[in-house]
């Protein structure tokens, strides 16, 4: 039994499949079979039943358990060795929304491999509320996202402030309103303004999303049951069905200008919803006593000018 074998299996289990796992590997199924076939020997166990989707046995779930506490400790051995012998290459993983992952993203990795290029950055885009999570559970290395305040084991620095709009269709609003929809707008930022868009179609997307959430909880407010034309759990896929006319939508005001053309754009009507609509996007990391030297340099990377154009960068007090 090796690292290697740990390193399989973890990922066998986290995607219940030796297809998706093999994959992720960039090794052949039968390979990644042989292994697990080969430590279920060793061990004198069955480690997975194999369904579909595989499952653990209890042996199965125990050996996860160590498998996985050996690969956290094996990488922070390696890092700080690196950071000891000023080696330092390694593999950052970095957990963001879509949204950011988009707007933020593109440019600071490219700063980042300019300063860094040993280091490999690798996106793991997820819901905000699944983020968590991964960080918690040592999935990802930097989680940038709206955190709970409090997390346990979690270190937190704030990054910048984004705001969830609600966009429209101007040419959906003339129909629906008339010519002189515009009068329509102001109401809209009031408490229970989006009452007034009973009749309006809604695009929506998952709510452990930030602009999801936002936007159940400020129809819940005004008492609006939507009409929803379209769900989708990926915002950019509403975004493009709101700019098609199909639907009005809630979204962070700094995809609009990333996602969509000008022309685009120029044919959405951006209604700003207040303070309630904002929030603190923060960086999390894993309270680890020493912090690789890569975590602290990429968030220093991204305060210098990586906010998204449009949000305010967050200042500490």
């Amino acid at each position: 039994m090796n690292f290697l074998t740990m390193e399989y299996f973890v990922e066998v289990a986290r995607h219940r499949s030796f297809t998706h796992a093999a994959e992720r590997l960039h090794i052949t199924q039968q390979t990644l079979s042989a292994h697990i076939a080969a430590v279920e020997r060793e061990l004198g166990c069955r480690l997975l039943v194999r369904t579909t989707p595989l499952q653990l046995t209890y042996a199965g779930q125990v050996f996860l358990r160590y498998a996985e506490d050996f690969q956290q400790k094996r990488q922070r051995l390696l890092r700080e060795l690196g950071d000891i012998s000023e080696n330092r290459a390694g593999l950052l993983r970095v957990g963001v929304t879509h949204t950011r992952g988009r707007a933020v993203m593109p440019r600071l990795i490219q700063e980042y491999h300019r300063r860094r290029p040993q280091i490999t950055v690798q996106l793991i885009e997820a819901p905000n509320d699944a983020l968590q999570q991964a960080l918690m559970q040592g999935q990802v290395d930097i989680a940038i996202a709206n955190l709970a305040d409090g997390l346990p084991g979690v270190a937190q620095e704030d990054f910048y402030q984004e705001e969830v709009l609600l966009l429209a269709p101007r040419a959906l609003l003339e129909e629906l309103y008339g010519p002189n929809y515009g009068e329509l707008l102001p109401l809209l930022q009031q408490e229970k303004g989006l009452a007034q868009l009973a009749g309006c179609p809604f695009l929506l997307n998952s709510q452990q999303d930030i602009s999801g959430r936002i936007g159940r909880m400020l129809m819940d407010r005004a008492g609006l049951i939507p009409q929803v034309a379209a769900r989708a759990e990926n915002i950019e896929t509403v975004l493009d069905l709101c700019a098609r006319g199909v639907g009005a939508c809630f979204c962070p005001a700094n995809l609009v200008d990333v996602a969509l053309s000008a022309e685009q754009a120029a044919a959405l009507v951006r209604v700003p919803l207040g303070p309630d609509a904002r929030c603190n996007i923060r960086f999390g990391y894993l309270r680890q006593t020493p912090v690789w030297s890569a975590i602290p340099e990429f968030i220093a990377l991204a305060k210098a000018g990586a906010a998204p154009a449009g949000t305010r960068l967050l200042r500490p007090q």
